[in-house]
């Protein structure tokens, strides 16, 4: 009894200075502050280390390479050491016996460290985690899930298991920084529901943290991408989050956030302003290759003419060292930022002859267009682009791979297309969606026109071939059942063919779905339908009624698409004064949460369907507004910033004239001039044809004038004066000058000449030729918003407006010359 009361003492004691002996060894591990104390421990202590020293091990090495900025990190030095080895070789003997946490810890850190997925431990710790993948929790499981995210995992068993997990734990999760990382990892194996029901946890979670991490929100981002869905409200949400965090921003995760808001079709002036100052103060800082390409990417489209200079000096000093994805991102800029420097492009396209053969099919498509449209002249590059680009079609079997090779072959000067091409095409039409379709539909149009077929029968074969096209795309449209899932498809399709051939089928299909229209489709259908410029008074009136009805669920940024839409068509639904009425109060209420230059688009529509909300109108006409304006519009890309600067001067003429109680001054004369003195005026034949008939009506050249500008800058056709009984005046008689030109009439000092006083009962008459623009597509050819406000303001201006279409003067019944000279005098006399 006593012998064995000794033996137990002597194994307690034992036990108890292994412990200590353990507990110290951690304690040093936990204690390194480099990777050499962290080997030197191990191999000091092989013999003695137990899993968890093994896992604690393990994670210290990435904690350590974490803190190091990344271009400084060593992760190819940890990774061959023979003690990293050994840790390994220990990790996946001791695997069954580590903690759940432990495992996932692991996985995640030697990934972070560069370990190949299919390295030996990788695969164990993947198995070994997917065993207790029920267990884990919420925390390692999306630690877990992110591991398989980064190891191209998205379609696996394992990911669907995972799905189903975060599908059951939803409601309980209550960490934005979990429930993010679990979003993208699952992201390609959700269905639509399962999306919404994390959208919306995603947007409670965010509403309830006061504080939120710029990694959580980018997540998020990611995610939105992922699905390919831009979901307004989680947007600017997550852009709010980076404007709060701006100073924790670096440059990779600013041209993470300006590629995904690309994607997403978002932009936001604000956080363009403020990275641009960030980025502008610190722009020595970036003299590496891979945070160059980043920073040029993210501030040249928005930079001075200083900094944007100086950008290409160096991006041209640094061409020899860029990675072949940096070169794509270099020309992309390039491209976005309009750039015509040759000498850079040179630079650029002498270093690409080096990377070609490292891209993949759609990079290469996609720098074949960047060098186009920058007109690069390297015929040889060219060369080996159709080269690389043939050999891709001959071995592709994905539709969309094949469409986006065939739509950028027709861009390649001098192309001269071979058989094979037609074939190809011919082969993957019964996959293609409409999109993919619709780029080879264009490609073999524009190949026919310039006559690019030389074989035998080739037209023969092209015909063919387009009527299967035409075949293909109907039968899609026809078998289509969700309004949704063809919307996807819609925004994406355009051209001649689809106008020709699917626009009417597209919407015929839509009004079969009608019922499906909802306030969070109105969007995307919205975009469709002022796209297909067609008025579909069944369409508009559901998305009108849909709008009253959910106002509430619409971000105030997508009403402007939906005003829109109603405005440029000039439609008037049969609830029009409340549709318009909740979109105002709607807009009024949330003004704040509307960035400047979206209040002054939003003005300009409003002002096209008559209405001018008091809020809006003293909002936007500011001193204080107009100098943020200024200031958001110097970072905006070109053609949105012509876009405003055109909606505000609608604006304020509209205002001048139809509200002069709010007491606006008229302040863009200057910025009108500047635009007519740049702008060149042609007069077309038409137009020159219809000026000799007034001239033969009226009796002489100087009782009319052709192109003439009016207060406010509006360009007339013609312009003529008739006297009381409908006799024409001389503008002679009046000493105001005819331009024999046949230029515009820019008048000094609008408001005087050519504005004096009429004589008594006389009228002056403003003729304009309306082309196909001025109409909607459809059979009704119903004026547009554009025409009919001109119309409006030309008669408070005191002109009588006669509108002449061009579908009535190029009919038949107006085939002949005196035909079109009686069209002409009923029309200017006012004769039935």
């Amino acid at each position: 009894m006593l012998g064995l009361r000794q033996l137990c003492l002597f194994t307690l004691r034992r036990y108890q200075a292994r412990t200590l002996c353990s507990d110290l060894l951690l304690s040093q591990i936990n204690g390194c502050t480099h990777e050499d104390e962290v080997f030197n421990l191990v191999g000091r202590n092989k013999a003695r280390l137990s899993e968890k020293h093994v896992g604690i091990a393990l994670n210290m090495l990435w904690q350590l390479q974490k803190k190091e900025p990344f271009l400084l990190r060593a992760s190819d030095y940890v990774r061959n050491h023979s003690q990293f080895l050994t840790l390994c070789i220990l990790a996946e003997n001791k695997v069954e016996h580590m903690e759940d946490e432990v495992i996932v810890d692991i996985l995640y850190s030697i990934l972070r460290l560069g370990v190949e997925d299919h390295a030996s431990l990788v695969k164990v710790l993947v198995t070994e985690a997917w065993k207790r993948l029920e267990r884990l929790s919420l925390p390692a499981l999306s630690k877990f899930a992110l591991c398989l995210y980064k190891q191209h995992r998205q379609f696996s068993p394992i990911i669907g298991q995972v799905a189903h997990i975060v599908d059951m734990k939803l409601d309980s999760i209550q960490d934005i920084r979990i429930l993010s990382v679990l979003m993208i990892s699952i992201s390609e194996v959700i269905t639509e529901s399962f999306r919404d029901r994390l959208l919306h946890k995603a947007e409670q979670l965010l509403q309830e943290k006061d504080e939120v991490h710029f990694n959580y929100a980018r997540r998020i981002l990611q995610f939105l991408q992922n699905v390919k869905l831009r979901y307004h409200p989680l947007l600017e949400k997550c852009n709010r989050i980076f404007l709060e965090n701006t100073s924790d921003l670096d440059i990779h995760s600013i041209s993470h956030i300006f590629g995904l808001y690309e994607q997403l079709g978002f932009d936001s002036a604000e956080f363009r302003l403020v990275v641009k100052q960030l980025l502008s103060e610190t722009i020595d800082d970036y003299y590496d290759p891979e945070t160059f390409a980043k920073l040029f990417f993210s501030l040249g489209p928005m930079a001075g003419s200083k900094v944007r200079e100086r950008l290409l000096v160096t991006a041209g000093c640094m061409a020899e060292e860029f990675s072949s994805y940096q070169v794509l991102m270099i020309l992309k800029t390039m491209q976005k930022m309009k750039c015509r420097n040759s000498h850079l492009l040179k630079k650029m396209t002498s270093v690409l002859h080096k990377h070609l053969e490292s891209y993949h099919v759609l990079q290469l498509v996609k720098l074949t267009q960047y060098l186009v449209m920058l007109r690069c002249q390297d015929l040889e590059l060219f060369a080996k682009l159709k080269m690389l680009l043939l050999g891709y079609l001959k071995s592709s079997v994905i539709p969309a791979d094949t469409a986006a090779v065939i739509r950028i072959l027709t861009m390649l000067p001098s192309f001269q297309v071979k058989e094979i091409i037609i074939n190809k095409a011919a082969a993957v039409l019964p996959q293609c969606r409409l999109h993919h379709l619709n780029c080879i539909a264009t490609a073999l149009v524009k190949w026919n026109h310039h006559g690019q077929l030389h074989w035998q029968n080739s037209s023969e074969l092209c015909a063919k071939l387009l009527q299967r096209l035409n075949d293909c795309g109907l039968q899609r449209l026809q078998k289509a059942n969700n309004l949704n899932l063809l919307l996807e498809e819609l925004p994406y399709v355009n051209g001649e063919w689809f106008g020709e051939v699917l626009n009417e089928e597209s919407l015929a299909v839509c009004q079969r779905l009608i019922d499906q229209i909802t306030w969070e489709n109105i969007l995307p259908l919205s975009f469709f339908l002022i796209k297909s410029d067609h008025r579909c008074p069944a369409l508009l009136d559901r998305i009108s009624s849909v709008t009253v009805e959910s106002i509430d669920k619409i971000p105030p940024s997508e009403i402007y698409f939906i005003l829109f839409l109603f405005s440029t068509l000039n439609y008037d639904p049969p609830d029009n004064e409340e549709f318009f009425k909740s979109c105002i109060q709607h807009l009024t209420s949330n003004l704040s949460h509307l960035e400047a230059y979206h209040l002054v688009l939003l003005g300009h529509v409003l002002a096209m369907a008559g209405y001018f909300p008091p809020g809006l109108i003293t909002t936007i006409f500011n001193v204080s507004f107009l100098s943020k304006l200024d200031a958001q519009l110097k970072v905006l890309p070109d053609t949105v910033k012509q876009r405003v600067h055109s909606s505000l001067m609608k604006l304020n003429r509209a205002v001048c004239l139809e509200c002069p109680e709010f007491h606006i001054p008229w302040f863009h004369e200057p910025y009108c001039q500047r635009v007519f003195h740049s702008s060149v005026s042609r007069i077309n034949p038409q137009r020159q044809h219809i000026h000799r008939m007034l001239t033969e009506i009226l009796g002489g050249r100087h009782y009319s004038r052709i192109s003439v500008l009016t207060p406010y800058y509006y360009e007339i056709d013609f312009e003529c004066v008739l006297d009381v009984n409908k006799k024409p005046l001389s503008y002679m008689a009046q000493n105001i000058p005819l331009d024999s030109s046949g230029g515009i009439h820019l008048r000094h000092g609008l408001k005087d000449e050519g504005r004096k006083a009429l004589p008594p009962g006389a009228q002056r008459i403003a003729l304009e030729f309306l082309d196909s623009k001025a109409f909607s597509k459809d059979y009704s050819r119903h004026l547009k918003g554009e025409p009919a406000v001109k119309k409006r303001h030309l008669e408070m201006l005191g002109y009588r407006v006669v509108q002449i279409p061009h579908f009535e003067w190029n009919s038949m019944v107006l085939s002949t010359k005196g035909e079109q000279l009686e069209y002409l005098r009923q029309q200017l006399y006012g004769i039935q």
